[in-house]
């Protein structure tokens, strides 16, 4: 029996219409008598429906805000068959980027609408998916390590998939930083100040943005005829980056993954004796919000994870919705997000 408006109302507040207060929960009688419009206008501009002007929307908008009216999510659910959550799939949040990203992807979400649930892959992705499914989500956002853990074949179905940082041939579709552009950016800016050589403190073997960016700085070495030096590896910590400072102690310039690394390196260089940037020039990658709090500030790459949470959280948006009105599937499109060097104090020319 399809779901009707006064159902929706009765959701939203399921207590007897004699019974409710005058200060109770706003129903969408009074957003439409608010607004000037029918209660089955209101309830398309609740459901997103593209049979509404865009004035008579903002009208309905706008008493909506002035009445405080809020849509119930379980009510939404019964009448359109989706339940306005998507998943996140994360193996740690305590990375800086993740972390980023977790913050990032909940705003965006909530832009459009759609609550965010948060599950772990420590026991692998195929698990997560599992807890996602029976909490009938519309769809997962996996984020940068567990990317790797995740296959075309491997890919559940009727799950709607959007993977930060995996293969363009991943066979989803699949939203990334310019990992590799933004690599050779720093690495080329190291050769342009005359350091004969560029090392590398790069992030974990398993991780595509730890790989792309190895290939950024390996790729940009080669093309100026520089054997490129043995790479030291960290696991994107502080710790791993001042553990690092003594495999590169007679380093002259330093191209660190990732901004928490390049952090210890500072450290390292500084109990060390080594001057930052007088003896030994240092880039980062990500430009977190402390960088140009190091000491000294850090030069690095800014990956925009705002741009990078809404690009992911769209494209899974768009198949939702998408499948939903036209039975298509978006999945293996790729898009890639601009990096940028930002210049700050620990570089200088040789």
């Amino acid at each position: 029996m399809p779901v009707t408006d006064s159902d929706l109302d009765r959701l939203a507040d399921p207590r007897p219409r004699s019974r409710r207060p005058s200060s109770g929960r706003v129903s969408m009688a009074m957003v439409a008598s608010r607004a000037g419009v029918s209660g089955q206008t209101v309830s398309r501009v609740v459901n997103d429906s593209p049979r509404v002007d865009p004035a008579t929307r903002a009208r309905v908008e706008k008493a909506m805000a002035e009445l405080g009216y809020r849509p119930h999510r379980a009510a939404r659910a019964l009448r359109t068959g989706r339940s306005q959550t998507i998943g996140l799939v994360v193996t740690t949040l305590a990375t800086v980027g993740n972390s980023r990203m977790l913050q990032a992807t909940a705003e965006a979400a909530a832009e459009r609408g759609y609550a965010l649930t948060v599950v772990t892959a420590a026991d692998g992705v195929a698990s997560a998916f599992d807890r996602l499914a029976e909490q009938e989500v519309d769809g997962a956002i996996v984020l940068n390590e567990a990317s790797a853990q995740v296959s075309a074949d491997a890919r559940p179905v009727g799950l709607r998939l959007v993977v930060v940082d995996a293969p363009t041939d991943a066979g989803f579709a699949a939203v990334h930083s310019d990992h590799r552009g933004g690599a050779a950016a720093a690495t080329a800016r190291l050769l342009e100040l005359g350091h004969d050589a560029v090392h590398h403190l790069a992030g974990p073997v398993d991780s595509y943005a730890a790989t792309e960016r190895e290939r950024g700085w390996r790729d940009t070495l080669a093309a100026a005829g520089i054997a490129a030096p043995d790479v030291v590896r960290g696991d994107w910590t502080a710790d791993a980056g001042f553990a690092a400072g003594a495999a590169l102690a007679s380093a002259s310039a330093v191209f660190c993954a990732n901004d928490q690394m390049a952090l210890g390196l500072l450290r390292a260089f500084a109990e060390a004796g080594r001057r930052v940037p007088e003896d030994v020039s240092v880039i980062g990658f990500d430009d977190v919000p402390d960088a140009a709090n190091y000491r000294p500030p850090l030069t690095t790459i800014r990956q925009d994870f705002t741009v990078l949470a809404q690009r992911a959280v769209g494209a899974l948006v768009a198949e939702i919705e998408g499948e939903d009105a036209a039975g298509s599937d978006a999945g293996g499109s790729t898009s890639v997000i601009p990096t940028r060097l930002v210049e700050r104090d620990s570089t200088a020319a040789r």
